[in-house]
């Protein structure tokens, strides 16, 4: 129920808002705090992740992107916040992408990257990052993350949502059934160069 709604539900029956109300109705996750899944014991360990062991013992040779939301680590539910670890080899890209429910903010700690993202006027903001610089992506904002460097880069993302959500611009373009013709139309060009660059993306 939006927060609006609530408020005036709550006054047209003589209740009293209280914070806790106010909280529930800008947050409804805020009623899953600390319920684990079924069966599931909440002790120390259900507080910790370790599935970022041994992430960095290796380098992978594509972009590789490795998460803490709350589907990976179950403690996170309600708490708005997750976080990735995203290792760039030379020459690879971040393709452009947009998160839905949070904005991310990106710590490099490791190598430089070529960064941006269009806002809501399409104007583009780029930026060179070196080690220990911190880069804020706009909730929402299509961006990207380019190594076009040597050397590998390595950072870590922080999203201000248990469950970010990732909505990649290229698969959802290409990959998902929407008809040649009208991208085609939507990009100004002809059903057999969409149907080319289709052949390079597999089904979403």
């Amino acid at each position: 129920m939006p927060k609006i709604q609530f408020v005036i539900k709550a006054l047209s029956h003589h209740q009293p808002v209280s914070a806790v109300n106010m909280v529930f109705a800008s947050d409804p996750d805020i009623l899953s705090d600390f319920v684990a899944p079924t069966n599931t014991i909440v002790d120390e360990k259900f507080f910790t992740y370790t599935g970022m062991r041994g992430v960095l013992a290796k380098f992978p040779q594509n972009f590789t992107l490795t998460k803490a939301t709350m589907n990976e680590f179950p403690a996170l539910n309600g708490q708005s916040v997750s976080c990735a670890v995203l290792q760039y080899p030379a020459g690879s890209l971040n393709p452009p992408h947009t998160h839905p429910r949070a904005a991310e903010l990106l710590f490099l700690v490791y190598g430089s990257l070529d960064v941006g993202f269009v806002d809501t006027k399409n104007v583009l903001y780029t930026q060179k990052l070196q080690v220990g610089d911190m880069f804020i992506f706009p909730k929402g904002l299509v961006h990207y993350q380019s190594n076009p460097t040597k050397e590998p880069a390595v950072a870590i993302s922080s999203f201000g949502s248990a469950n970010a959500g990732t909505v990649s611009v290229p698969l959802a373009v290409f990959s998902t059934g929407i008809d040649d013709g009208i991208l085609a139309k939507a990009f100004k060009t002809d059903v057999y160069t969409i149907q080319k660059i289709k052949s390079g993306f597999g089904k979403a």
